[in-house]
C-alpha cells in the first residue's frame, strides 16, 4: 500500500510561531543537550536528547523530601496564547549532587481521556522523566490547564521535577523520545474493540503521520484500540521503522493471568511467569507451555491438573468490558502498563514483555502482521523474539493472525478511499 502523508497539523499549533524564535514550550532555563552513547548495527545512533542532573532521593515531605519546590506560572503562557502553553512545574532551589542520567521527554496524545491521563499521572514518576506534554483536542485547552495544575501539584506534594506543558497540536510532540498514542474514542459497554477500528483509524493516522515527521527517532506506543490494528496503522503512516512502533498489545492481558495464577495457588504474584499471546482480544492464546511458578513449570506441579484454565481465560477476556461496564473505564490497569513500557524503553531495560510489534515470520514462520508477542524492548525499540509453541498455541496464534490480518486489510481499504484527499 502506497504510503501517504497527511496534514502535518491540527489547525491551530506551534507553526505561527517563529523556526529562530523560541517556543513557548521550552524553557530557557534548561537547554537540550545531545549525545550519542551507543551503537546499532555498527553503526552509532543518531543523536538524541543528552544527559541532565536529577535529584534522587525524593519523597513526600520534610522527612523524605530532599528539594523544596518552586511552584510557578509564567505569564503569559497558556490558553491565552493560543494552542500552546507551559504550565506549572516544581524545580529544585537547593543544590543537589547531580545524578548524570539519560533524560526524556515524553509526550501523551490523548491526554484529556481517562488512560491518558491516569498514565502521565504514572509516567510522571519514572526518574528519566524530565519533560512531559499533554496534548488534546481543539477546544480543550482549559481542561488540559486545569490538568497541567492538578498534576503539577502531585509533583510538588511528591517532590520530583517534571517540566510539563501542553498543546492541542501533534506537532508540538517534536523531540520527543517517546510518544504516547491513546487518541481516539473510548469503547463502549457492549461494544467491541474492533467496532473501534476505522473510526479510531482515522485518527491514529492523522496522529502518526505528522510524528513520523516532527519525530523521526521518537518510539511511538500505540495505547489506542483495536490495539493490534492501530498498531499497523501507526506503522504504515508514520513512516517509522518496525523496531520504533509497538502497541500495548496483550501486555496487561499477560499480567492479569499472572494475577490470577498467584491467586489460585496462594504465591506472590513475583513468582508467577506467564504470557498470553496474539489479538488484545478474544482470539488471545494463553501459553500454558511457557507458565512456571517460583521457576517450576506449571505442569510439573500436582495441583495444576485442578487449574480452571478456560475460566481463567475467559476472565481475562471479558476483564475489560465487565470493567466499562460496572465503573465507565479501565484506567488504572493500562495506565500502570503503559509506565511499565515507558520505563522499561527510557532504562534501556532489555526486558521481554509482551507487545504488539510487527512480526515477519519469527513464530513458526507465521507474520507480516502486528499482533501481541514477547520482544525485547530497549531505548533503540521493540525486537520480536522467535519462539517455539505446541501445537495447540500456534494453531490458535495462526488463527489469531488471520483474524487481525483480515481487519487490518479492511481498515487500510477504507483508510484509502477516506483519506485519499489528503495525499
Amino acid at each position: 500500500m502506497a504510503r501517504r502523508h497527511l496534514l502535518p497539523e491540527t489547525a491551530v499549533t506551534r507553526g505561527a510561531k517563529s523556526e529562530e524564535g523560541r517556543s513557548g514550550l521550552q524553557d530557557p532555563l534548561r537547554p537540550d543537550g545531545e549525545t550519542s552513547s551507543h551503537e546499532v548495527g555498527g553503526k552509532g545512533s543518531k543523536p538524541r536528547r543528552g544527559r541532565r542532573p536529577f535529584a534522587a532521593g525524593t519523597g513526600s515531605g520534610p522527612e523524605g523530601s530532599r528539594l523544596t519546590v518552586d511552584v510557578r506560572r509564567p505569564w503569559g503562557c497558556g490558553v491565552e496564547k493560543g494552542c500552546s502553553g507551559e504550565c506549572l512545574r516544581a524545580r529544585s532551589t537547593e543544590d543537589v549532587p547531580p545524578a548524570a542520567t539519560f533524560m526524556a521527554k515524553v509526550t501523551i496524545l490523548g491526554a484529556t481521556g481517562n488512560v491518558g491521563l491516569f498514565a502521565a499521572h504514572t509516567i510522571s514518576e519514572i526518574p528519566h522523566v524530565s519533560e512531559m506534554l499533554l496534548v488534546g483536542r481543539p477546544g480543550r485547552e482549559d481542561f488540559l490547564e486545569g490538568c497541567c495544575h492538578d498534576l503539577s501539584d502531585s509533583f510538588a506534594a511528591r517532590g520530583n521535577d517534571v517540566r510539563l506543558s501542553f498543546s492541542t497540536g501533534f506537532f508540538d510532540a517534536k523531540g520527543s523520545d517517546i510518544v504516547v498514542c491513546a487518541a481516539g474514542a473510548p469503547r463502549r459497554p457492549g461494544q467491541d474493540r474492533n467496532d473501534l477500528a476505522f473510526e479510531n483509524a482515522k485518527i491514529v493516522a492523522d496522529a502518526a503521520a505528522t510524528i513520523g515527521r516532527s519525530s523521526p527517532d521518537t518510539i511511538l506506543l500505540v495505547v489506542t484500540n483495536p490495539v493490534d490494528v492501530m498498531t499497523a496503522v501507526a506503522l504504515e503512516y508514520s513512516g517509522l521503522q518496525p523496531r520504533q512502533v509497538f502497541g500495548l498489545g496483550t501486555h496487561l492481558d499477560s499480567m492479569r493471568l499472572k494475577s490470577l495464577i498467584a491467586h489460585y495457588f496462594r504465591v506472590h504474584v513475583s513468582e508467577v511467569h506467564t504470557r498470553i499471546i496474539g489479538e488484545h482480544g478474544d482470539s488471545m492464546v494463553p501459553l500454558w507451555s511457557a507458565t512456571t511458578i517460583g521457576g517450576i513449570q506449571i505442569g510439573n506441579l500436582p495441583t495444576f491438573s485442578g487449574l480452571p484454565k478456560q475460566e481463567m481465560i475467559e476472565t481475562v477476556r471479558t476483564s475489560g468490558e465487565a470493567i466499562i461496564r460496572d465503573k465507565g473505564a479501565t484506567v488504572y490497569g493500562p495506565g500502570e502498563a503503559i509506565a511499565t513500557l515507558v520505563r522499561t524503553v527510557l532504562g534501556n531495560e532489555n526486558r521481554i514483555l509482551t507487545v504488539s510489534s510487527y512480526i515477519k515470520s519469527e513464530i513458526h514462520g507465521i507474520g507480516d502482521v502486528c499482533i501481541g508477542v514477547p520482544a525485547r524492548i530497549n531505548r533503540e525499540g521493540v525486537f520480536p523474539v522467535p519462539i517455539r509453541l505446541q501445537d495447540d498455541e500456534v494453531a490458535g496464534f495462526r488463527e489469531s493472525v488471520e483474524k487481525i490480518r483480515r481487519i487490518t486489510d479492511e481498515v487500510m481499504e477504507r483508510l484509502e478511499v477516506d483519506l485519499q484527499p489528503l495525499k
